[in-house]
């Protein structure tokens, strides 16, 4: 367990549920890995199985497969499949579950879905979570993703997402945590914890690299040094694994010419290996048979028996295993002990959640676990911390006192559908509030509210009746627009060449602004845009990352001003799209930018310097920093970077400011990045109050990897920069020895 871990899962462990909780019925037991005496019966109950399966029986529990008109449930019954996918239906769920009664050895069925963000609430998308900068509050979305998704039957979801998102043309950048590993490596972990106390199974994916696809293409290869691998792509899934993940799931890429799914150094050597992972190893979809589309093998049986070497325990959807391995093995190509260890791994998992204990399911009790007034509560409280807003001008926000009417315009502030990969199969969900009716709700009769959807659409792709939201924002005080990307412009295989917004959207807004009314720019989309053709030109904006069931009426009191914004962003915002990737934590250049010289680092034509740096959110409240201080000057390199510092709200309401602690390494064998984010805490202070924060950050945690995989932490000057976004000024410098 690393440094992070050790200091996070306390927190994250001992977090009591919230009260609302209490009224909710039993949930399922949590998850988590027996140790000792236990964790050794069950490798004895493990032997006893194993000893008699055949190897067909044996096979089976490595072939994932999905509902669809290919699956036949009584494979289940012949032992031929030992884990299926992407039942949502409470009654299909229990009948194939049915199923294993009618087979010879009883094993119990694992049932995955993609549980990301919720199943009959939802929350903001995980890029929104991690906004929030609060892993209590990504802790409960989980939590509750899992526990309805339990509800009905499910016991494993693909999530949490935890590749390194650094290029926002890249489409997946909503499962991920942003752009910095230390946040990325705690939200892992939070993630992690509240699936398992919510009670479904964890698959850390994709390992690895899978989000540093060349030109943010989607499948598209990666090119990883093996320093970089270990000093920003790994570290999430060992926090991951640190905080019990029972599964890990390849990625669909080839790192550095070797697909991940049949690349045994990284599978079987570092994952299993230098990682100590003790779960199972799951494919990504059909990635077995995409060895052949990759050129590493020539059929199907070939790309089996290579994916199965590897490492890879299951395989998820190319029935290649099910079809080839028993022959792989019968011709000597494939050991038969290397069979029983993987078969070994899927029991160990599947004795570890309990499944061979567990009760019969009832699927008639899952309605009242769906959408519930503590999920909806949970769902706003996050939702409300996860809106980062990026402007201000003049205080635009919260709405004056003086405004009397308001024009609301976009189809996405109506939108009431916000489920993503998988609906719930008609069980209760609440449709989510709308825009309109919820700043009717907070502002009162006295405030006319009109709405205008202006684009044809809430996919906010095709235009629409811009004449009528013209002429609607012009009848007003303020106009409110949502605008962004929905439908097919979001997830898996979305990547975009411009991040600006689409034409139809930029001209509506084009004719809001020339009303010269204020105008309020919510953006609903799933990654960083190009801002400039508009920033300088509106009142505020808003930045939300699909807020979810709640995320209208968090909106609604951000703009009135009932709740102070907190989020901050997980990734930066570049000024144009050609400045991707764009991230804090670069390395130093040997000619950086000082006077604008043709011969320094930079662009012709567009400014070095991002529109919003990462951890940037601004507030209704004016923060300060001040009385930085370090608990000693030298430390050891075995010893703690420890010290404090005083945040003050010198103006506005009460609010809540993330600190953020970066360090640099001055000096180094080999060049270091200008700054990296070691610790945060987000802080509640009073109105003309003032907290003190103290830190904690090990100096173990300071080092690096070098060309050999090698960690290590060198002696010499270390910069302490402390504030809120990584642009960080107030600093300190500490010696370790």
């Amino acid at each position: 367990m690393n440094a992070l871990t050790r200091r996070l899962l306390p927190l994250l462990l001992a977090i009591a549920p919230l009260p609302a909780l209490a009224q909710q019925p039993p949930g399922p037991p949590a998850l988590a890995w027996k140790t000792g005496a236990e964790a050794r019966a069950i490798e004895r109950r493990i032997d006893a199985l194993l000893a008699r399966m055949t190897t067909a029986e044996k096979i089976g529990q490595l072939n994932l497969r999905g509902r669809g008109d290919e699956f036949r449930p009584e494979w289940v019954a012949q032992g031929r499949t030992g884990a299926v996918m992407n039942f949502t239906s409470p009654a299909e769920i229990a009948a194939v579950r049915a199923q294993v009664a009618q087979s010879r050895l009883k094993i119990p069925l694992i049932l995955g879905l993609d549980a990301i963000n919720g199943f009959a609430t939802y929350f903001p998308q995980p890029i929104g979570q991690a906004a929030t900068f609060n892993p209590r509050l990504v802790e409960l979305a989980s939590y509750w993703s899992a526990r309805e998704a339990r509800a009905t039957g499910i016991n494993w979801t693909f999530a949490p997402m935890i590749d390194m998102t650094r290029d926002a043309r890249w489409g997946r950048n909503m499962e991920g945590a942003g752009e910095d590993v230390h946040l990325a490596s705690v939200i892992a972990a939070a993630r992690v914890v509240g699936y398992h106390r919510g009670g479904l199974a964890t698959s850390a994916k994709h390992f690895v690299g899978y989000g540093a696809a060349e030109g943010g293409r989607d499948y598209n290869s990666v090119w990883i040094p093996v320093s970089q691998l270990w000093d920003y792509q790994i570290p999430p899934f060992r926090a991951a694994i640190s905080a019990g993940a029972f599964t890990v799931m390849t990625s669909l890429s080839a790192m550095n010419g070797i697909a991940a799914t049949g690349d045994r150094s990284l599978v079987t050597d570092v994952l299993k290996g230098r990682l100590g992972f003790r779960g199972f190893v799951v494919s990504d979809f059909d990635s077995v048979r995409e060895l052949i589309n990759h050129g590493m093998a020539s059929d199907r049986a070939e790309a089996a028996r290579k994916a199965f070497l590897a490492g890879v325990d299951m395989d998820m959807m190319s029935g290649a295993y099910d079809a080839h391995l028993a022959d792989e093995i019968r011709a000597g190509r494939v050991p038969a002990a290397a069979l029983d260890e993987a078969v070994r791994r899927v029991l160990r998992v599947k004795f570890h959640m309990g499944l061979f204990e567990e009760p019969p399911f009832d699927p008639t009790t899952a309605a009242r676990d769906m959408a519930t007034p503590a999920a909806r509560a949970d769902s706003l409280a996050v939702a409300r911390e996860s809106i980062v807003m990026l402007r201000n001008h003049e205080a635009a926000l919260p709405l004056r006192s003086s405004v009397r009417s308001i024009a609301v315009v976009g189809g996405a502030a109506t939108h009431q559908e916000d489920w993503q990969y998988s609906d719930n199969a008609g069980l209760p969900r609440v449709r989510p509030p709308k825009l309109p009716d919820e700043l009717t709700r907070l502002l009162g009769p006295d405030v006319a509210i009109s709405f205008a959807p202006g684009l044809a659409t809430h996919c906010n792709l095709a235009a629409g009746d811009t004449a009528g939201a013209v002429r609607t924002a012009e009848a007003a005080d303020v106009v409110v627009v949502m605008l962004g990307e929905d439908c097919e412009q979001i997830g898996e295989g979305t990547s975009r060449a411009h991040l600006d917004l689409p034409p139809v959207q930029q001209a509506l807004l084009d004719a809001l602004i020339a009303t010269g009314k204020p105008v309020v720019v919510i953006l609903h989309t799933t990654r960083p845009f190009v801002l400039t053709r508009f920033e300088g030109r509106v009142a505020a904006i808003l930045q939300a990352f699909h807020l979810g069931t709640e995320g209208r009426t968090a909106l609604a009191e951000v703009i009135t001003g009932h709740v102070n914004p907190s989020g901050k962003l997980p990734m930066t915002f570049p000024r144009a799209t050609g400045q991707v990737p764009i991230y804090y934590d670069s390395l130093p250049t040997g000619r950086p930018r000082l006077t604008n010289a043709r011969y320094e680092t930079g662009y012709t034509d567009e400014k070095l310097e991002p529109l919003y740096p990462f951890g940037f959110g601004l507030s209704f409240s004016r923060f300060t920093f001040e009385a930085l201080t370090l608990d000693a000057p030298r430390v050891a390199r075995d010893g703690t970077v420890a010290g404090s510092v005083r945040v003050s709200n010198i103006a506005g309401p009460a609010g809540r400011e993330v600190v953020q602690v970066y360090v640099r390494q001055k000096v180094a064998s080999r060049s270091r990045p200008v700054r990296q984010l070691r610790f945060f805490e987000k802080v509640e202070v009073a109105a003309g109050g003032q907290a003190t924060v103290r830190f904690a950050i090990p100096v173990r945690s300071l080092g690096f990897h070098d060309d050999q995989a090698r960690y290590r932490v060198e002696p010499g000057e270390y910069e302490i920069y402390v504030g809120n976004d990584s642009n960080a000024t107030l600093s300190a410098t500490v010696t370790v020895r």
